[in-house]
């Protein structure tokens, strides 16, 4: 009798948690495992002019594979993702660094600072940055009125370059935040200890002060490289036919092309590109924090 009553409580309790995160664990699962099942069905489908054929296929991943411009836009678009990501994180890191080491007690004002792009739009600033780049803007200008350059440069506006330094402008606050908090968490008297055992600066900040960072450099990485890659807006409007990317394709097959499914087969492609990458990210991190440990 006893059993029979332990064994209902805790069904009575298994069944109040289930109710508990059953309405967030379905909102979750509509909300982004759903859309995802769907574009990975309509991938395996062929557009036939107007009518879709639901016959599942792989015939759009081997077109991909097969076809130059699309793996070309693959390449460059991880190629001007990791550029950015690695820009973004020397960007960060210094400054992160000093608003935790020497930051005082203006700390929150520095944070604040930090957070005043996120008060404008994303677009906005991306046309700034025409301005600024532009054959006849602000740099190109500047230049010219110092004698420094006898015409308009013209290698930093719709190309490549004028990506990253749109992107890694855009998403350095971002990078900033997880730095800092992860140089926050270090105990400051691993630091004097590393002192008084005769380390000096750099050797303290590559034994203890980089190795205790590093999960929030590699957040920071994740943060920047995983939404980078998938950017339509920036190259869109300062890459020019240099500067696309794979989100600009998958775009256009949505829409001009009218060849959804191979959009779709485009879209997964480029999700698993990330998740590749971003394992990669992730084990480097483990590697390194284990070797430190040894």
């Amino acid at each position: 009798m006893a059993l029979r009553s332990s064994f209902g409580t805790k069904w009575k309790r298994s069944f109040a948690g289930w109710r508990l995160i059953g309405g967030p664990f379905l909102f979750g699962f509509l909300l982004l495992l759903a859309p995802l099942f769907l574009m990975v069905a309509l991938s395996m489908w062929t557009q036939d002019y107007l009518d879709l054929d639901r016959t599942p296929t792989l015939n759009n991943y081997k077109d991909i594979f097969s076809h130059p411009v699309y793996v070309m836009l693959i390449k460059r678009s991880v190629s001007i993702s990791l550029i950015v990501t690695l820009m973004t994180v020397l960007l960060a890191f210094p400054m992160a660094y000093y608003i935790s080491f020497y930051g005082g007690k203006y700390k929150a004002i520095w944070l604040f600072l930090i957070t005043i792009p996120f008060w404008t739009s994303y677009l906005l600033r991306i046309f700034l940055w025409k301005i600024i780049l532009g054959y006849n803007g602000v740099v190109n200008s500047s230049l010219l009125s110092l004698n420094l350059i006898e015409e308009p440069l013209s290698f930093i506006l719709y190309n490549a370059n004028a990506v990253v330094i749109a992107l890694a402008h855009a998403w350095a606050p971002f990078a900033i935040l997880p730095i800092f908090v992860s140089l926050e968490r270090i105990d400051r008297s691993m630091l004097e200890a590393a002192k008084d055992l005769g380390d000096s600066a750099i050797r303290s900040f590559f034994r203890v002060t980089l190795p205790l960072a590093m999960p929030g450099i590699i957040s920071a990485a994740l943060i920047v490289f995983i939404p980078t890659i998938g950017d339509y807006v920036t190259p869109k409007l300062v890459g020019g036919k240099d500067g696309l990317m794979i989100a600009n394709m998958i775009q256009v097959q949505f829409s001009k092309a009218n060849n959804a499914p191979l959009g779709a087969a485009l879209a997964i492609t480029s999700l698993m590109t990330v998740l590749l990458i971003s394992l990669g990210f992730l084990f480097f991190n483990r590697r390194y924090l284990r070797k430190q440990t040894q």
